[in-house]
């Protein structure tokens, strides 16, 4: 069994919903990353989303866009988030570490390579936000053999067939996009249409269901998480760390809140 698998396991049979926040590598410091992981972890996060810095987010609205932007001036890249999740594993051997990012550093590293550096690193599972379902059979195999797990993305506008396809081959979890748009320009909403897609992604998926995009405080995650195992939460933890004298304090303070509002829905 997988880290991801444990610790989701364990959680969500102790009636848990799963808490997951993102950060950007190298944001709002390089020296401060990876503290930052270690105060999420003590504030209740299940797993860490590591964003890879990357020129051209184009999936991330202006919050996460900046933080990337800022890290790569600082010289953070693919090679400092390995690094980081690795100097994370000296201490937490148990977070599941997820990278999410865009293609185009797997595709000049290759897919296999990628994932042997990421294992060796101690990261778990990899979201590729602009891989399709239908062009990643060559990239999940690679990662296969490597043991990185395939993290897939799921939106409302996802057809039912495509869904199908989708949780088929599904690993860890499942990361449903509460809204077309970008992150962090709206706000994740329990309406029928995504109340509607939950219930199908719960019925077909064999992995945890998770809710991102639109996530910003403990009101909104205890909102959308009624209908799914848990939430994702990014662009409004970013802001806090840019802002924040203490990013680690602030990392703490901010996502305490939130676990205590997702443990109150026991």
């Amino acid at each position: 069994m997988s880290r991801i698998d444990r610790q989701f396991a364990a959680a969500l049979a102790n009636d848990r919903k799963l808490l997951i926040p993102f950060i950007t590598a190298g944001d709002p410091s390089l020296d401060s990353t990876v503290p930052v992981m270690h105060a999420l972890v003590r504030a209740g996060a299940d797993l860490i989303e590591l964003g890879v810095p990357f020129s051209d987010p184009m999936a991330d609205g202006p919050s996460i866009q900046h933080s990337s932007e800022r890290a790569i001036e600082r010289g953070a890249g693919l090679r400092f988030a390995l690094e980081c999740v690795q100097q994370f594993r000296r201490q937490d051997s148990v977070t599941p570490v997820v990278l999410m990012g865009y293609l185009n550093p797997v595709d000049i590293l290759g897919a296999a390579e990628y994932a042997r550096r990421a294992v060796a690193a101690g990261v778990d599972g990899t979201l590729l936000v602009d891989l399709p379902d239908e062009e990643a059979g060559p990239f999940r195999d690679a990662f296969a053999q490597s043991g990185l797990e395939w993290i897939g993305l799921v939106a409302p506008t996802t057809s039912i067939g495509r869904l199908r396809a989708i949780c088929q081959h599904a690993e860890g979890y499942l990361y449903y996009v509460s809204y077309a748009g970008v992150t962090g320009t709206g706000q994740a909403l329990q309406n029928e249409s995504n109340s509607g897609v939950l219930a199908r992604l719960q019925e077909q998926s064999p992995v945890p269901v998770v809710v991102g995009f639109g996530v910003r405080d403990a009101e909104s995650a205890k909102r959308v998480a009624a209908g799914a195992d848990g939430v994702v939460i990014g662009s409004a933890l970013v802001d806090t760390l840019s802002a924040a004298d203490d990013p680690v304090l602030a990392a703490e303070a901010f996502l305490r809140p939130v676990r205590e509002a997702l443990d109150g829905l026991r």
